[in-house]
Parts: C-alpha cells; sequence; structure tokens
C-alpha cells in the first residue's frame, strides 16, 4: 500500500514538474520589482500616513503611497530611499522593511512585485513636497485615509501592525517627542501609535520604572493647566534596553 502510494506521489510530482519546464525560461524574467514606502508622522496627538497624489496612470490622481520601479542594476534597499527622494524630497529616513506582495494583478499593466518599507518620523521635522510625477503631497489621518490605488490599503495595515508589534517589544518613537516632554506628552504618544487609550496612572508607573527618564526639575510654563513636570530621556539606558529587549504591557 505504501509502494502505491509513493507511485501515485512520483506521477503527481512528475507532473508538476513537466508544466515547469513547459514554461519558457525567459518568461520568469518578464515581471518588475517596486517599493512602496509607509511613512508614518506623528502630529498634534494623531498618527498620520504621507501620501502623494499619482500624477501618472495607473489610478492617475489617487491618492498612494510614495513608490516606483526599482532600477535593473539598483539594490531593493537604495530603491527605497531613491525612490522616497524623488517623489517627496525627504532625505535621511531610516526605512525598516516589512512584506513583499507578489499578486499576480496586483498592477493592471503587468507582473508587479513590490517590497515595502515603513519609517516613523517626526512631522515637524521634515517639509515634504511633491516632486517627479507626484502631482501633490499630504499627511493623511491614519483612521480616515481616502480610497488608495492599487493594494496599498492592505500595505499600511500590514506596516501599522509591524509598527505595533514592535512597539511592544522595544522602546521606539521617543524621537517623536521634544528634547524636554511631559508624562502625558508620552502617554499620548503610545495612545496614538498602539490606537488604544491606557489608565493614566498605569501608564506613568510602567515608564518611569523602565529607567528610561530623567526628571529635569523643570515644570512647564505658559500653559493653562496646572504645570507638569519635565523629563528628558536617559539615552545610555535607552540603548541597554533595546539590547534587552522588554514587553511593554499596562
Amino acid at each position: 500500500m505504501n509502494n502505491k502510494r509513493s507511485s501515485k506521489t512520483e506521477k503527481v510530482i512528475g507532473h508538476q514538474f513537466t508544466a515547469f519546464y513547459k514554461i519558457p525560461i525567459e518568461k520568469f524574467f518578464q515581471f518588475a520589482l517596486s517599493v512602496d514606502c509607509i511613512i508614518l508622522g506623528y502630529h498634534e496627538n494623531r498618527l498620520k500616513l504621507l501620501l502623494i497624489e499619482r500624477g501618472a496612470e495607473p489610478h492617475l490622481g489617487k491618492m498612494a503611497l510614495p513608490g516606483d520601479l526599482a532600477y535593473p542594476n539598483e539594490d531593493i534597499n537604495l530603491a527605497a530611499s531613491r525612490v522616497l527622494l524623488d517623489l517627496t524630497g525627504l532625505t535621511d529616513v531610516a526605512m525598516i522593511q516589512t512584506n513583499t506582495y507578489g499578486q499576480v494583478d496586483r498592477h493592471p499593466i503587468g507582473r508587479v512585485v513590490t517590497v515595502g518599507y515603513y519609517s516613523l518620523i517626526n512631522v515637524d521635522q521634515y517639509s515634504p513636497l511633491a516632486s517627479s510625477w507626484a502631482g501633490n503631497v499630504l499627511w493623511a489621518d491614519i483612521d480616515d485615509l481616502p480610497d488608495l490605488a492599487f493594494d496599498h490599503k492592505s500595505i499600511v495595515g500590514d506596516a501599522l501592525r509591524i509598527l505595533r508589534e514592535r512597539v511592544r517589544s522595544q522602546p521606539i518613537g521617543f524621537e517623536l517627542l521634544p528634547k524636554k516632554f511631559t508624562l502625558g506628552d508620552m502617554q499620548s504618544l503610545y495612545e496614538a501609535l498602539l490606537n488604544t487609550k491606557f489608565d493614566k496612572a498605569n501608564f506613568r508607573k510602567r515608564m518611569l520604572s523602565m529607567g528610561l527618564l530623567k526628571d529635569t526639575k523643570e515644570i512647564q510654563t505658559e500653559v493653562a493647566h496646572r504645570p507638569a513636570r519635565l523629563f528628558t530621556f536617559d539615552k545610555v539606558a535607552y540603548e541597554n534596553l533595546i539590547q534587552k529587549g522588554f514587553t511593554f504591557e499596562l
């Protein structure tokens, strides 16, 4: 009985290989590679997504992620930085690779496999401007996105999931705050990143217990409410905690 099953399996596998070898080898080199940049920003306690208006077909006039084809002789990581610069003028943006998307029909012109890259930046420190074939550029609220071109909605969703998993495993996003900040500022940041609300007392207790913060012995000035204490980051403790990793649970 085992011999019959083995023989049947060999026939199936043989058929698959036969079908495979009927495809001319040059056909395997007839699709394109692209990159799509998911640039997330933090502004006024909200998480934002950088979008461009497509100034070229397909999806002319539709909002999309900054993305384009990689050159045949171009490293994929360099392509991500080059495309972001070409379309928005942004430079020195550190990006992390997310997923690869290879659905056969994801691009109307032909087979295009794209690689997603995400970054979290401080909106106040960057001034994106539409360039190349991008018709416009804007920051959209992550909870109120317009209809996006191609499969970009799914690409954004994956990047958000990866970011939120990372936030819970290591301290990130602190560079988005001012040099001196309040615990309330930090709580607002994490609530925006994780799309959730935290108990004020528990959040502050957790953050202070990690040893990442230095009390400046200063308080806010020129505020309408009761002034809060100001903190800065302990960069040495920050780097040590990144190496060790931590679980962010409240």
